[in-house]
């Protein structure tokens, strides 16, 4: 009797302990949470670090992402330039028009993977870092690690924190330099406007 007491314990411990990892947050769980709004719009400020400079070089703007459709990335200020970034690419707003960029710039990678992280193409970012999720659905942080030599050349982690949404992301680059992302006032509850589609039509 006293055998089977002094077993409680344990047998509640590993109890715990199972439905603890049956409960945990996972990769798919969160690629599945940031997949499910069909339309998400909000406000981001970008900062730029970089060492020979005191001050962050700050951007703002306002974005759209639409599941099956890609990302409108509408900086505002220092200067008005709209991107669209999609599968087939990035372009950029001119005056005759949405023209195609090269796509093998830095810039260009950077942007698609932002495309990745906010869609939660989870299968898409692990082909190129290890990917590591802590926390739960409502507070969650996702470190992405350099699998390749060339992303390995240009950063050294790259972090990316949210909740229902993803809420910030910060590059670190091997040579020292910086860029953090803070989204804000994102709402999954406006569908595209009529100029919107039009932008993703196009």
């Amino acid at each position: 009797m006293r055998a089977l007491r002094s077993l409680r314990p344990l047998s509640l411990l590993l109890a715990l302990g199972f439905s603890s990892l049956a409960q945990a947050f996972d990769l798919q769980q969160l690629s599945d949470q940031l997949a499910k709004p069909e339309v998400i719009h909000g406000g981001f400020v970008q900062e730029k670090h970089l060492r020979a400079l005191p001050q962050p070089l700050t951007s703002k703007g306002r974005f759209v992402l639409a599941k099956d459709h890609g990302l409108l990335w509408l900086l505002q200020t220092p200067l008005q330039q709209d991107y669209r970034i999609t599968g087939k690419g990035i372009a950029r707003r001119d005056a005759g028009g949405w023209q195609m960029l090269p796509g093998k710039n830095a810039g260009a990678e950077q942007n698609r993977l932002f495309l990745a992280v906010l869609q939660g193409d989870s299968s898409g970012l692990q082909r190129d870092f290890e990917l590591a999720l802590s926390g739960d659905a409502t507070a969650w942080k996702l470190t992405l690690t350099p699998r390749s030599l060339l992303l390995k050349q240009v950063f050294t982690r790259i972090d990316i924190d949210g909740g229902e949404l993803v809420q910030r992301i910060e590059l670190l680059e091997t040579q020292g330099d910086s860029t953090l992302l803070k989204m804000h006032d994102s709402t999954s509850n406006q569908p595209l406007s009529d100029a919107e589609q039009h932008d993703f039509a196009e």
